[in-house]
């Protein structure tokens, strides 16, 4: 869309579709949509609009239609690859308003939310039916945008990733229909797999106005542990030896002794600077204690160091507290700078070489850094402080990513592992699909003839 002319009518177009306080051009309103907690530039929305339901949305998309302009989902904001980042102006469809937990069905293990609704949020009100939504990626973000990435986090070990979480979405789409994708059967053969064709699809084929999700109970007994090794090397071939005897984890993290040294500075603990492996494991007492005596066991024919368990609730939370805001101990204890967080994930058996090789690509970058991950599923990010406004800083640091996902695309591994593409990985999609690119780009024009929902996205 072009022309101030086109913008001001489009902006009074909205304001009668929803409310002059729920449509804004403010500056200050306009820079907040303007990026997500990546590195990658900013660019401004034209407009930022705030809907309550499915049917302003699909108003929204129409009139986008009608004046040609870009439809920019928003969440959060917490993307790290610029999802989110509305690169050809437009509308941006900031979700806050539709925020509601809509209906708890516990007896058949669901919830239906808006999108809208923050993964604390829904945690509350579960708790109240003794009931918990299984995916953590550890930023508070949305459910919309959580399924839009096709997040996972700590727990997906266990418990599986977003696609496999999603049993229903209500999908507003290129043209403003408003579709169901699913249903809320536990299993089904009709039809094509609709679900796992919008989950992960970053706002590129539709906006989602409301999700049904799978919940289970909030298990019996939960131990956390923290076990230390002398070197990343043992402390991966621990992992890969607790999977392969087959305990049923809950969590399973790396990270790295430069990771922990900035943990103790950020968030007041005393853990030595050694790699070190955060576990859970969910399970009935009698279960539980012979998962951990076993698990015990094979850490410490690993070379574990040393190994406590938290078995009170606070000790577990200050642990994953401490795990949850690495990234943001990075960001505190380095003033200035600006964060590249970078992930990939590998086939299990070939995690050890992959971080192996990360932690040497970090040590030659001479960047500050760290590595931690949801090893479990062979999946690590790596952490980069840089300085935005040195080109030096920018190309070592992108050497890193490139040498991490060339790495992990050379053993079968694929270039982001739950950040999603964005523009940022969009560069290795043909590398990674091969000609498969060509059948996603027909599905994007099959869906959005007119290019106009999140352009530029996924496949460029």
């Amino acid at each position: 869309m072009e022309g101030t002319e086109t913008i001001t009518q489009l902006v009074e177009e909205l304001e009668r579709k929803l409310s002059k306080e729920r449509v804004t051009t403010n500056e200050t309103m306009l820079e907040q949509h303007s990026s997500d907690e990546s590195y990658h530039t900013p660019h401004l929305p034209d407009v930022v609009v705030f809907p309550e339901n499915a049917e302003e949305v699909s108003e929204i998309v129409k009139l986008a239609n009608n004046f040609h302009t870009p439809v920019v989902p928003y969440g959060y904001g917490s993307s790290l690859e610029a999802n989110v980042i509305p690169e050809h102006g437009g509308i941006v469809i900031d979700f806050a308003n539709m925020n509601k937990v809509l209906e708890v069905r516990a007896d058949d293990f669901l919830v239906r939310v808006q999108p809208g609704v923050t993964r604390s949020q829904l945690e509350k009100e579960l708790k109240k039916y003794g009931l918990f939504f299984t995916v953590d990626p550890g930023a508070d973000a949305t459910l919309g945008g959580m399924a839009a990435t096709n997040a996972s986090g700590t727990t997906s070990v266990k418990y599986g990733i977003m696609r496999d979480n999603v049993r229903d979405l209500e999908v507003v789409t290129s043209d403003g229909s408003i579709i169901h994708t699913g249903s809320m059967a536990a299993k089904s053969s009709s039809g094509y797999n609709l679900n796992g064709l919008f989950i992960g699809s970053e706002g590129t084929l539709g906006c989602f106005t409301e999700l049904t999700l799978k919940v289970i109970g909030i298990p019996e007994h939960i131990m956390a542990a923290r076990a230390e090794f002398a070197n990343v090397n043992d402390a991966v071939d621990a992992v890969i030896a607790v999977m392969q005897a087959g305990i049923p984890i809950a969590r399973v993290e790396l990270v790295d002794e430069e990771s922990i040294k900035q943990m103790n500075r950020y968030s007041d603990t005393t853990y030595n600077e050694v790699p070190t492996l955060f576990l859970e494991l969910h399970g009935n007492e009698a279960g539980l204690k012979h998962d951990i005596d076993f698990m015990e066991e094979i850490v410490q024919d690993m070379h574990c160091r040393q190994i406590e368990f938290e078995t009170e609730t606070a000790g577990r939370n200050k642990l994953w507290e401490a795990r949850h805001n690495a990234a943001y101990a990075f960001i505190h204890n380095h003033p200035g700078r600006k964060q590249m967080v970078t992930d990939v994930c590998v086939p299990i058996s070939e995690l050890a070489g992959a971080v192996r090789d990360a932690r040497a690509a970090v040590g030659e970058s001479g960047l500050s850094g760290g590595i931690v991950g949801h090893v479990g599923d062979g999946n690590y990010h790596i952490l980069l402080m840089l300085d935005p406004d040195n080109p030096d800083d920018i190309e070592r640091a992108n050497r890193v990513n490139e040498r991490i996902v060339n790495y992990a695309l050379e053993r079968g591994g694929t270039c982001t592992g739950e950040h999603g593409v964005g523009t940022g990985k969009q560069k290795y999609q043909k590398r990674e699909h091969g000609e498969a690119l060509a059948v996603m780009r027909k599905i994007k024009q099959a869906l959005d003839p007119e290019g106009l929902l999140n352009p530029g996205k996924i496949i460029g």
